[in-house]
């Protein structure tokens, strides 16, 4: 039997000049992963990085979001090459690997990725999903085309070598996290602030440079808007969690749903 296995974030970047939008997936309910999967956005992420998921939790998401035309990107929790590993072999195509700040790291992550001789990752392709248990023909001849790796900048060294980290060869494109970049520069909380903002430009300007694809973390719509134009091509809108919380605080506020200390129950 041969299987075609979906296009790449990377594919899916090169197909379109129009930005990709994005939801984090955070919550870890494969349940919530498929709500956001039949919304309409292009791409989502599912997070084990910040979020409470493990393989399983993560298998399920990939499973649930499968059916439906959008591109799902795990992030790993680190740059850990057993982890890498087991998250590709659950079927993950699409992965974005965070806190690089270095040449060094990022060739190291795409060494994760590849099988030898390119790379270190283990063979497991007949017992696992990310080849459907060999049916995907030439899978191990062609895992690079069928993997794309991102990787994310979010330290003030990252942004230092920005240009030397989007021209290794195997990295697909960058992801910004203003959050924690902020938190290097010493401006904790503040990801708007001006000297963040520059240093997000500043590395868009040189991933481009490189010929790769930039993104960045976004809620805001204003601030999404700006980094648009200032040229970044994917970009995350908002987190199901986030989304969850501020909607229902809106509705307990339209509906002015409060209920007196003294009549809460205590456990």
């Amino acid at each position: 039997m041969s299987l075609r296995l979906k296009p790449t974030l990377r594919d899916a970047l090169a197909a379109t000049s129009a930005p990709l939008a994005g939801i984090w997936v955070c919550s870890g309910s494969s349940l919530v992963a498929e709500i956001v999967a039949g919304s309409g956005i292009d791409w989502l992420l599912i997070d084990q990085e910040h979020g409470p998921n493990d393989l399983a939790s993560t298998l399920a998401q990939l499973q649930a979001v499968a059916a439906y035309p959008v591109t799902p990107v795990v992030r790993v929790p680190s740059a850990d090459a057993v982890v890498i590993k087991q998250v590709l072999d659950l079927g993950a195509q699409n992965l974005l690997v965070p806190m690089i700040s270095s040449a060094a790291e990022a060739e190291a992550v795409v060494r994760a990725v590849r099988y030898p001789p390119r790379g270190v990752r283990g063979v497991g392709s007949a017992l696992a999903r990310s080849a459907r248990w060999n049916r995907v023909d030439e899978y191990l001849l062609e895992a690079d085309r069928h993997v794309a790796l991102f990787v994310q900048i979010e330290t003030a060294a990252g942004v230092a070598e920005a240009a030397a980290i989007a021209a290794v060869d195997g990295v697909d494109g960058v992801f910004v996290g203003p959050s924690d970049l902020a938190a290097s520069m010493g401006l904790l909380g503040n990801q708007t602030h001006p000297d963040v903002v520059d240093a997000v430009k500043r590395t868009f300007e040189a991933t481009r440079r490189m010929g790769k694809p930039v993104g960045v973390n976004a809620f805001d719509i204003a601030v999404a808007e700006a980094y648009l134009n200032a040229g970044a091509t994917f970009i995350l809108v908002g987190a199901d969690v986030a989304l969850l919380a501020r909607s229902t605080e809106t509705l307990v506020g339209q509906y002015a749903i409060h209920t007196p200390s003294n009549e809460r129950e205590s456990y």
